[in-house]
């Protein structure tokens, strides 16, 4: 076989239609487009999801929920799961180092430790968050959790914030307000001049004819 010789297999190649080309292309007329329609017409483009003018599908389906972007999600890890690093490692201190090394996590990911299984190791745990029950758990035996994230990080809303700073905002004024008051009170009240008796001059009585 010579390069010249080469050619593409049978039906892998295919010629691409000409339209437009007269009645003897055997597509004359209306080039294969049919007649009239929007679709005849030249710079037709089809919405997404056009259907035709029925309802479209993505309105027939119900619709339900949100997308909470407050929400933080965590890669769970349990006390059972800790056990078993532990007993495996022979460490005390559980990090995220750790549990990246023995392939449990990836450092991306946020950790919350859970409660299910039964912890006996005296373990001091590093993690973004833990359940209740976890860490009860963990201090019962002795151990130590290591919060990474506060309160406000572990997924409180943007309702609770604003209240707490609108709270906040409260309390530093009041004590301004109450010293302004008192101010003002302070001055409508002034003090009437004493008068001793002794001082008191009698006042002529005049009779009228």
């Amino acid at each position: 076989m010579k390069l010249h010789e080469l050619k593409p297999a049978a039906n892998a190649t295919k010629l691409s239609k000409r339209i437009g080309r007269g009645q003897g292309s055997g597509k004359g007329g209306t080039s294969t487009k049919g007649h009239k329609g929007a679709q005849s017409r030249s710079g037709y483009s089809r919405k997404i999801g056009f259907e035709g003018g029925q309802m479209p599908i993505y309105r027939l389906v119900p619709k339900r929920g949100f997308k909470n972007i407050n929400r933080v999600e965590y890669s769970p890890i349990n006390l059972s799961t800790l056990q078993k690093l532990a007993d495996k490692t022979q460490q005390t201190e559980i990090t995220l180092e750790l549990m990246k090394a023995n392939g449990l996590i990836s450092l991306k990911d946020k950790i919350k430790i859970l409660g299910n299984g039964e912890i006996t190791s005296k373990l001091t745990v590093t993690a973004h968050a833990f359940s209740a029950s976890a860490k009860t758990a963990i201090e019962n035996v002795g151990g130590k959790c290591i919060c990474l994230m506060g309160e406000k990080e572990q997924g409180e809303g943007i309702k609770e914030k604003e209240e707490k700073t609108l709270v906040a905002e409260k309390e530093e004024e009041t004590p301004i307000k109450e010293t302004l008051v008192a101010e003002e009170v302070a001055e409508e009240i002034t003090p009437l001049p004493s008068v001793s008796t002794d001082e008191t001059e009698e006042i002529p009585v005049t009779e009228n004819n």
